[in-house]
């Protein structure tokens, strides 16, 4: 028996199997040699090539930024910060952003940035916020100083979590922020905000409350640009909304963002993200196709209160119900593509059933690999393959079918690319479900890792 999630409620279901996406390809000519560059990580999130030719990594449960030499393992630790509050599977230490100048002799700007979860209250209440701050690295000392808040109190909690962070071509800080898993699971309860864009005054009192399911764009110091989007009359940090888990972030070689985000059990979606676009969540997921999907507003439930209502395996006549063209909002974007877009009937068999469970993404632009130029890089957590996506010659849409690479027993949090463009970081979550093709459970065979996969040829 497993558990399956549809429109916020949890369903026991006989699990016969997982669904497999027929227009994926799933043995690829390239052909790599694997090896484990080093083990024992303690959650390791975010993983970034360095131009010291090391690799940066946050460690989500550990609360450590270390830097790995990618020849033999060896690792130190750059600094723990104490402040992270780490209590679930989601939060902790996460997004991790390098100035692009950095260590750079001439115009070198050694800034790190850190997106990581605190406790904001004094007492033994807990107060979950997210918060991003700036140190510097002491290249002799091998260490991070000098930390400056950039921003802090902003939202956070259980689940849908988020916490990517990238630096754009516009020298502007870009963070992912979940929804905080609201209408979902035990959080089926909470009103999920991602539609709820900040008010004038919210953003005079410094108030980021509904910068739920959002993505947002920071000048570095943490301040408002003034180039970003009004939306609803207001200008704020938010860059776009509507999104659910967003755990991936990208900048393009033109200075496009690219996000893919976890979809309600079907419906995983990798997006271009601009100014100003609503991206449909809570009421669409994937595209706005009337199929599976159906958004159930359990906070709405009248007259019985959300929280008086039994589990069960169907949605109470005292939820609200929408299908997904029976909302329109002039700022809909499409995603690029989706994974796992099943059609209206389909009976999901589980959690993983018809998910790839996006993690990180990154973007190839080398000509070392016959065909990957210009291809996004998107990570599959319980399937443990990367789905490469080659783009169009613009950057705006998907160019034929997935393919899938570097197929192992783990689940791929992060990925970090050796500028050679033949060699491929990629690290894996100490923990998690995992499934093979066929839907059965497995052992993650690496947990905790970082993996070297070094293209050999076709």
């Amino acid at each position: 028996m497993r558990i399956l999630i549809v429109a916020g409620v949890a369903l026991t279901v006989v699990s016969v199997g997982a669904i497999q996406d027929a227009t994926i390809v799933t043995n690829p000519p390239e052909r790599f040699t694997m090896r484990v560059v080093t083990s024992g990580l303690d959650g390791p999130w975010e993983l970034t090539w360095g131009p010291d030719s090391h690799l940066w990594a946050t460690e989500r449960r550990g609360r450590r930024v270390i830097r790995v030499n990618p020849a033999d393992g060896t690792r130190s630790t750059l600094i723990t910060v104490h402040e992270v509050h780490q209590s679930v599977t989601q939060d902790g230490l996460l997004g991790l952003a390098l100035h692009p100048d950095f260590l750079k002799s001439l115009v070198g700007n050694n800034d790190v940035y850190l997106a990581f979860t605190y406790d904001d209250a004094p007492g033994p209440a807990l107060a979950r916020r997210m918060g991003i701050r700036r140190y510097q690295y002491d290249a002799n000392a091998r260490t991070l100083t000098a930390p400056v808040d950039v921003i802090m109190g902003l939202p956070t909690h259980d689940d849908h979590v988020g916490g990517r962070l990238v630096i754009g071509r516009d020298l502007k800080l870009y963070l992912s922020i979940g929804d905080l898993g609201s209408n979902f699971g035990a959080n089926r309860c909470n009103e999920n905000r991602a539609q709820d864009l900040p008010t004038m005054s919210q953003i005079g009192k410094g108030d980021w409350s509904n910068y739920q399911g959002k993505i947002l764009r920071l000048n570095l110091d943490g301040s408002i640009p003034d180039d970003n989007p009004v939306i609803n009359g207001v200008r704020s940090h938010v860059f776009s909304y509507g999104h659910r888990n967003p755990l991936g972030l990208v900048v393009g070689s033109k200075g496009e963002i690219y996000e893919s985000e976890h979809g309600p059990n079907t419906d995983d979606e990798v997006n271009l993200i601009e100014g100003g676009r609503n991206y449909g969540w809570p009421n669409v997921a994937g595209y706005r196709d009337n199929k599976t999907y159906v958004y159930a507003n359990w906070s709405a439930s009248k007259p019985a209160p959300c929280r008086t209502l039994p589990p069960g395996n169907a949605v109470p006549a005292s939820v609200p119900t929408q299908a997904e063209m029976a909302w329109n909002n002039e700022r809909f974007t499409p995603p690029l593509r989706t994974f796992f877009t099943v059609e209206g009937g389909y009976k999901a068999q589980g959690i993983g059933s018809a998910t790839m469970a996006p993690g990180g993404i990154d973007i190839y632009t080398s000509n070392a690999i016959p065909g990957w130029r210009n291809s996004l890089l998107a990570l599959s957590l319980i399937r443990g393959v990367v789905y490469r996506l080659t783009l169009s010659p613009d950057g705006r849409s998907v160019a034929g079918p997935p393919v899938e690479q570097f197929a192992t027993a783990n689940r791929y949090r992060d990925i970090a690319l050796n500028p050679d463009g033949r060699t491929f970081y990629l690290a894996t979550d100490p923990e998690g479900p995992s499934r093979d093709p066929s839907g059965s459970p497995r052992p993650l065979a690496n947990p905790g890792s970082i993996l070297e996969f070094k293209y050999e040829g076709n």
